[in-house]
């Protein structure tokens, strides 16, 4: 199977794209590249969420962030368009965050943000607007091959590879998708920023939750999921304390429980959710937080195709985590994943994500 580069086939200096800029480097960098390559650009700023506010304006976070990706669309000379979302957003992504919370799940907001805002409504207005393509500054690869299919590929940056938050990106999406930093490391983005005197090229990295910012996960969760204290126990069942409701923690957790006992750290093994109780184990060695398996529902696919099953697979359950080598095989809910080796913390609700060498295959939630 012979496996093209990533940019289009056609002549690019007829072909537009429309960038989504955050008013970061990664995005601001990734426009100037597609108009260096000759792409008619235009960049598009998404409006996601009104609520969190500078500590020291008092103004809207987004007002500061679109204000910066005007800055560099002006200094680029592009045009720089405004989507306003927020309604989705709450409703496709902030709404799912609670539901998965309030259930005793762990869900990924940044996953939940690329499949139906990035590359799900910011892609559809742009195919309305006629655009042929989408870019973002995310730090991954594809590449089509000479079936025309799109495969996901991890980031050359291994510090910043963000292919496990596009594992739900569906196939059509990827065909329509440029990744312009993806084959780039940071320090060169930054580089590359600098020489190209862009208003953002020593603005730090953005940090929080995809587009609501850095918060209190603890308080927000709590603006939706009422308390539901209950008793903190050991693996015998002794009680060290009692919490003020199980979504408030998550699997391998070891801060924020205020337990003294044994002079120890304890860590979040498990949640009883019939008895509203939190497990906690007092090594973070210990047997009870770490799996041989586990069950991964509601799959996803990169490709668009179910893989030949069993396969042998490289796993991750965490961002950044090193992955673990697996077995997948078909089971009721989705797939069985059977680890080479016991996984730490694999919490119910995050995305276990599927890699064959440097491909991202897909994933799905773990049960």
């Amino acid at each position: 199977m012979c496996i093209d580069g990533d940019r289009p086939m056609a002549d690019e200096k007829a072909k537009s794209v429309l960038v989504g800029m955050s008013g970061g480097v990664d995005s601001s960098v990734s426009a100037a590249l597609l108009k260096e390559r000759g792409f008619r650009v235009v960049g598009g700023f998404i409006k996601n969420w009104s609520d969190t506010k500078d500590v020291w304006t008092g103004e809207c976070d987004w007002y500061g962030e679109r204000r910066d990706a005007m800055r560099v669309a002006a200094k680029l000379g592009i045009p720089l368009f405004t989507f306003d979302f927020e309604e989705q957003y709450r409703d496709k992504v902030v709404k799912e965050l609670f539901s998965g919370y309030e259930t005793g799940g762990t869900p990924n907001p940044d996953v939940l943000c690329n499949e139906a805002i990035k590359f799900g409504l910011f892609l559809d207005e742009a195919r309305r607007l006629g655009f042929d393509y989408i870019a973002t500054g995310h730090y991954a690869q594809v590449v089509q091959d000479s079936d025309g299919v799109a495969h996901l590929l991890r980031g050359a940056d291994s510090n910043k590879d963000q292919s496990y938050f596009l594992y739900r990106v569906p196939q059509e999406a990827l065909r329509q998708s440029i990744f312009p930093i993806g084959d780039l490391k940071k320090d060169e983005v930054r580089k590359i920023a600098q020489e190209l005197e862009l208003p953002v090229a020593e603005k730090p990295d953005s940090q929080g939750i995809c587009f609501i910012g850095k918060l209190d996960m603890g308080e927000f969760l709590r603006k939706k999921i009422p308390s539901r204290p209950g008793d903190i126990v050991d693996p015998d069942g002794k009680i060290l304390g009692q919490h003020d409701g199980l979504d408030q923690y998550t699997i391998g957790q070891r801060q924020g429980m205020g337990l003294d006992e044994g002079g120890h750290s304890w860590y979040v093994a498990d949640k009883d959710l019939e008895k509203d109780r939190l497990i906690v184990v007092p090594d973070s060695e210990h047997p009870l937080l770490f799996r041989t398996k586990c069950e991964v529902k509601d799959l996803h696919w990169s490709r668009g195709a179910v893989p030949d099953l069993p396969m042998q697979v490289a796993v991750q359950v965490r961002y950044r985590q090193t992955p673990i080598f697996a077995t997948i095989e078909k089971s009721e809910l989705g797939v069985l994943v059977s680890f080479d080796k016991p996984v730490r913390a694999v919490a119910p609700g995050q995305s276990a994500v599927f890699y064959f060498k440097d491909e991202c295959l897909g994933g799905g939630i773990i049960s």
